[in-house]
Parts: C-alpha cells; structure tokens; sequence
C-alpha cells in the first residue's frame, strides 16, 4: 500500500458545498426525490393557473382563494376522471399537468401522515383507547393501531420526545 494512499483527501468544492461529484455530471441522473421536490411549486402553480385561475374554477375547491397541494391533485384527477368539468376556456389536462400533480403527491402524503397522527395524539389524549381507534381506523387489533401511530410518528415527528402519547 503506498503512503499516498493513506493520506486523508482534501474534499473537493462540489463536495464542500454540500453536491457530489455525481450531482455536477451531467451524465449522471439527478437523484428523483430531489428533482421531484424542486418541482413542487412549479407543479402546484401549473395546475393553479391552468386548471383554477377563475372564481368558477377555484369554487371546486374546499379553499376557493387558493389551490393546495392535496387539491391541485384532487382537482387533475377529477378532471381527468370526469368528476368535475373543465370550464369554458379551460384548457384540458395534459401531461404536465399529470405530472405536475404526481410531482404534488409526496408532499399530499406527508401533509396527510401529519394529519392522522395528530389526529390519533389528540384522539389518545382525549382518552380513547388502541381498541376504539383500531376500529375507527378499520384495523383489527389495537396492536396494528398503535404500530400504525408509531410508523406515522416516525416518518413525520421533528422532535422524537414529541410523539410519545
């Protein structure tokens, strides 16, 4: 072994500045997940300006000021099914606007982990047991509720401290 090959490597500046040196090939695919996340706003403001730029169009939605993530996905798959229809002047669905909504559904997921696990700290709180959530949750044991719970919190809580209920 050569001493050359001992000595610690000075880090590069792609790598101090926190890319690798895969991230700055351009022949090397960019990683999905953080592709997809820097197209999450480009996504939702796509969808909102194609698909909800009327007081008509934005009625469709629980929040008619604005489009959120869950209902810019809600709204592109109802258009797309049938469910709600597109208004005169209203472009139809395209492939970006699916993929502009498929880019949204990782973020939709977490907001709703977020959701159900609060949902089950405040129903805990209020003294329910494993037994009535199991059942609310169409579970069959307490056991695959508090699981349930525990997954949730650990895929969404920031502070470990604060899922425990």
């Amino acid at each position: 072994m050569s001493a050359t090959a001992e000595q610690p490597q000075q880090p590069t500046p792609a790598a101090r500045s926190g890319q690798t040196a895969e991230s700055t090939d351009p022949f090397t695919p960019p990683d999905p997940g953080q592709a997809r996340a820097h197209r999450a706003h480009a996504a939702l403001f796509r969808i909102a300006e194609r698909h909800a730029a009327t007081d008509e169009q934005r009625r469709r939605q629980a929040h008619p000021a604005f489009v959120g993530p869950h209902e810019a996905v809600r709204l592109v798959s109802f258009l797309l099914s049938g469910a709600a229809l597109l208004q005169d002047g209203e472009p139809e669905v395209d492939r970006a606007d699916v993929t502009a909504a498929l880019s949204l559904v990782p973020m939709v997921r977490g907001e709703m982990d977020e959701l159900e696990a609060g949902l089950l700290q405040m129903a805990r709180g209020r003294g329910m047991t494993w037994q009535e959530i199991s059942f609310g949750l169409g579970l069959g044991t307490p056991q695959a509720a508090r699981q349930r719970y525990e997954r949730l919190v650990g895929r969404t809580a920031t502070d470990p401290e604060e899922g425990t209920p």
